[in-house]
């Protein structure tokens, strides 16, 4: 099977590096990929955002299988154009996209499937804002309508802050604050079937104990010890399966990677938002566990076929991944700078890098070239053993004024905390409603 993946990130790094141990895959494509993932397959500087060009160059290669990472790509259509061509592609079409193009058409799908998430508005005027607000009281949760790179959402406490977040992004979706750990669940789709895959947590805010500015995440773990028994199924039932029944019924079947954030409330389950996509960074750590061979898996849901396969396998223990940042980030990221101790950093035991924002420059050295540089994924026995390693393999790295999270996964690795525990800052899990991932 020939192979060609859309895009340069992290996530795309993991994704290729799934593909590349499939035994399955005889080719193997990225574009426009960064020096990472030439290591593992083939790149060209190629667009990864124009739907016509991606359908081209999936023609050129002949590929098998299509599989575009970006949210960007998807919401103007790139799946519809690759699969106009003949080739199977695995992502949502453009309508169907619109669960995380427009957090409103979100919102309308969730409350035709019955689907239990936060109260909200939509909101266009200064005044509709204004009375938004005062209904849901603070912490505000002010969140962009369209898309923003997984940084068009803000939670205060500070109604000035609420009300200029909203002026400055136009339409906005005002929200209750979701009280509770949060959860990302994915599940691979075929428009009738959804497969889960395993739960992980990621870390949106910028510094440690959760403080800081929203970001795109700085981290994440799986599993969840500390996850309810019984969590998967149970989403699976009430959000995920209504949801893809309900956009199969509206006649935009939903086939591609179903992201569900989700918020365990004292009131039960809620969802905070869809992404139509793999999400950065837990692909990281759920592809790494991920034992069943993953061509297969992506070509059968994007062909109808999910109904017949097999239990998906994972490997035992558990991963972390630590994003290492610019200086600057999550603003103005400095890019440019040499990155030293890649293969220091992965020779560490039990870790490796996933490069994310790098490229190479004309001399040959890796720079970076983004706001999140590095993934640095850590895995082990255990969630401790797993955080040990990424942490190890992240000291090893040398990028002027670079920094990252010291905390990603450690309350998860000192205890099992159940479901509706303890929450605070210091606990390391997200805080309520609609962080976007």
């Amino acid at each position: 099977m020939r192979v060609l993946v859309i895009g340069s990130g992290g996530r795309e790094h993991a994704i290729v590096r799934a593909l590349a141990r499939d035994g399955a895959v005889t080719g193997l494509h990225a574009a426009p990929g960064n020096p990472g993932i030439a290591a593992l397959a083939g790149t060209s500087a190629h667009p990864a955002s124009d739907p016509a060009d991606i359908a081209a160059l999936s023609r050129e290669l002949q590929a098998d299988l299509v599989v575009i990472g970006p949210e960007a790509p998807l919401v103007a259509g790139a799946a519809d154009a690759v699969r106009e061509t003949g080739i199977v592609c695995f992502g949502p079409g453009a309508d169907a996209a619109m669960i995380e193009g427009s957090k409103t058409f979100a919102k309308e799908v969730m409350a035709e499937a019955g689907i239990p998430t936060a109260a909200s508005r939509t909101c266009v005027t200064a005044a509709e804002a204004e009375a938004a607000l005062a209904e849901f009281g603070p912490p505000y949760v002010v969140k962009d309508d369209g898309l923003a790179a997984g940084k068009g959402v803000l939670v205060t406490t500070d109604a000035t802050a609420a009300r200029a977040h909203a002026r400055s992004a136009g339409r906005v979706v005002i929200e209750e604050f979701l009280d509770g750990p949060e959860v990302s669940l994915f599940a691979v789709c075929d428009g009738t079937t959804a497969v889960p895959l395993l739960p992980a947590q990621d870390f949106k805010r910028a510094r440690d104990g959760d403080l800081g500015p929203n970001t795109g995440g700085m981290g994440a773990y799986t599993p969840l010890p500390w996850a309810p028994p019984g969590l998967m199924d149970e989403v699976l039932a009430t959000v995920i399966q209504p949801a893809v029944d309900t956009m199969r019924r509206r006649g935009t079947p939903y086939t591609g990677l179903l992201y569900a954030g989700l918020a365990l409330t004292t009131a039960g389950i809620r969802v905070i938002e869809f992404n139509a996509r793999f999400g950065d960074p837990e692909t990281q750590v759920i592809l790494d566990r991920l034992e069943t061979p993953l061509a297969g898996l992506l070509y059968a849901a994007a062909t109808g076929g999910l109904a017949g396969q097999d239990t998906l396998r994972w490997r035992p223990g558990a991963a972390v991944t630590v994003v290492v940042a610019a200086e600057g980030y999550p603003g103005q990221p400095a890019t440019g700078d040499a990155i030293g101790g890649l293969d220091e950093s992965g020779c560490v035991p039990g870790a490796y890098v996933l490069q994310a924002g790098t490229a190479a420059g004309p001399d040959g050295v890796i720079r970076s070239a983004g706001g999140r540089v590095l993934d640095i994924v850590g895995t082990g026995g255990n969630i401790e053993a797993a955080r040990a390693a990424a942490y190890e393999a992240a000291s090893r790295i040398q990028i002027r004024g670079a920094w990252w999270r010291g905390d990603i996964a450690a309350t998860a690795a000192r205890t099992a905390v159940p479901a509706g525990a303890d929450t605070s800052a210091s606990s390391g899990t997200q805080q309520g409603g609609g962080i976007g991932s």
